[in-house]
């Protein structure tokens, strides 16, 4: 499996970071975070001091059934290290992004800073915001524990600058058994056969597809999966490398002529552009029957299972590959989404706290409560030795599937705002949203897309 984490032309040393992904076979790939309202938890906020009166660790989090597992694992250090104690702050998604990029610009960035890798890691790592992490990932211990595909995924020219802190996420359809069922429908394997249900779904008063067209990130997947689908892997390739007139590829174009027609047949719940994903409003319109499926990472999963499990228990929640798309070269086994989350160390925090998240590293990140912790809200760690937790889970089915996708995929590629520099990933934000919209076409979106390069 390759795994595909993009840096775009405004950076320096441009090109794709692939790499072999090896021995998934002995350990799990997982999916990125749930999340929900902002606010604050933990016994320390962000300013305070530790036990010896100087300035306290700090993290940031996001938001969401996830957020637990994080706090445990700090809460655990924090009573055993009363002089290292960690101030824990929660965000939102969205809310998160702006902060992080705004705080790490200005050197206020919290001890740990969370991300996805990327192009947005890179930017900090070419601005030397984040520390060089090389001698912890060479720690015997921590190589043992992580699976090495994932890990290498948090790598910059040879260098580590960001470790796992949480589970692998592929992107998958989550589709509602029932409303199936009252149409007398199967999972589309393609593309012709995903937009034949369209009408029998709407002709029955049900919305085919859910998605939050608010938060725009939601959107991308779409766009991932048709270009990959279509092109293969070397078309989002060539755009993270910076090739000139890459978003001009007719793959990228041939996926938004598919996005705007799945829209203009009613594809998607009405008013989707003010669905808010933050507070689970999009999911909840799937297992409320309002909406037949929905395309999201393992949140989807979670946020169900927190709102409704009686949805998961019961039988009723499905889920399935995106399916291929006819005549397309790319591999139907490559999947979309975020290999994992990392933690990287700010450069701009005090000696002390960088020992205290180096240490906190060491000792407590992804240790075996940490995993479990993660497997209970609905999270497959990437750590070595889980299948047999995974065989002992509430829902080893769903946590077996999200293995073999990982394990078997050709291709992972990585959510294009993280994979792209920050610039460029916000331009695609909005020229994607615009897309769903129908504000403009998909040669438009070329241009758009193309005058971010360079």
């Amino acid at each position: 499996m390759k795994t595909s984490v993009g840096s775009s032309r405004a950076l320096p040393s441009k090109g794709p970071v692939k790499g072999r992904v090896k021995g998934l076979a002995m350990g799990l790939a997982l999916l990125v975070a749930g999340v929900a309202a902002c606010g604050t938890s933990g016994p320390q906020q962000a300013g305070s001091t530790s036990a010896d009166g100087n300035a306290a660790p700090s993290a940031w989090i996001i938001s969401g059934v996830t957020a637990k597992a994080f706090q445990n694992s700090f809460d655990s250090w924090n009573a055993a290290h009363p002089g290292q104690r960690f101030a824990i702050q929660e965000f939102a998604n969205d809310p998160y992004k702006q902060k992080i990029r705004t705080a790490v610009g200005a050197r206020q960035a919290p001890t740990l800073i969370y991300g996805w890798g990327g192009g947005v890691l890179k930017s900090y790592v070419d601005a030397g915001a984040v520390e060089d992490l090389s001698d912890i990932a060479d720690d015997p211990a921590l190589k043992e524990r992580f699976l090495p595909a994932i890990a290498a995924a948090g790598t910059v020219n040879g260098k580590t600058y960001a470790v796992p802190n949480n589970g692998v996420k592929p992107v998958v359809i989550y589709y509602n058994k029932d409303l199936f069922a009252k149409i007398g429908a199967q999972p589309p394997k393609t593309w012709n056969e995903l937009m034949a249900l369209v009408p029998r779904f709407t002709g029955a008063g049900i919305a085919p597809f859910t998605v939050s067209g608010q938060a725009k990130w939601p959107l991308l997947p779409w766009l991932a999966y048709l270009v990959d689908r279509i092109g293969g892997p070397r078309v989002m390739n060539d755009v993270a490398a910076g090739k000139p007139n890459a978003w001009s590829d007719p793959a990228v174009t041939e996926a938004n002529q598919k996005i705007q027609q799945l829209v203009k047949a009613g594809g998607f719940v009405k008013g989707f552009s003010s669905i808010s994903t933050d507070s689970g409003a999009d999911v909840a319109l799937m297992y409320t029957g309002k909406a037949a499926m929905t395309l999201g990472l393992p949140a989807t999963y979670q946020t169900i299972k927190t709102a409704d499990p009686a949805f998961i228990t019961g039988g009723k929640l499905g889920y399935f590959p995106f399916p291929a798309v006819e005549g397309g070269k790319g591999d139907p086994a490559d999947v979309v989404g975020n290999p994992t989350n990392f933690w990287s160390i700010s450069s701009a925090a005090t000696p002390a706290q960088k020992q205290a998240a180096r240490e906190y590293i060491k000792s407590d990140l992804l240790n075996q409560k940490y995993a479990a912790d993660l497997l209970a809200v609905g999270n497959v760690p990437p750590v070595t030795g889980v299948e047999d937790s995974i065989a002992k889970s509430e829902d080893p089915a769903y946590f077996s599937m999200i293995y073999e996708l990982a394990a078997k995929a050709p291709n992972f590629q990585l959510s294009l705002d993280q994979a792209l520099a920050p610039e460029q990933g916000d331009k695609l934000l909005t020229a994607l949203q615009q897309i769903f919209l129908g504000e403009i076409t998909p040669e438009q979106f070329a241009t758009t897309m193309n005058a971010t390069i360079g």
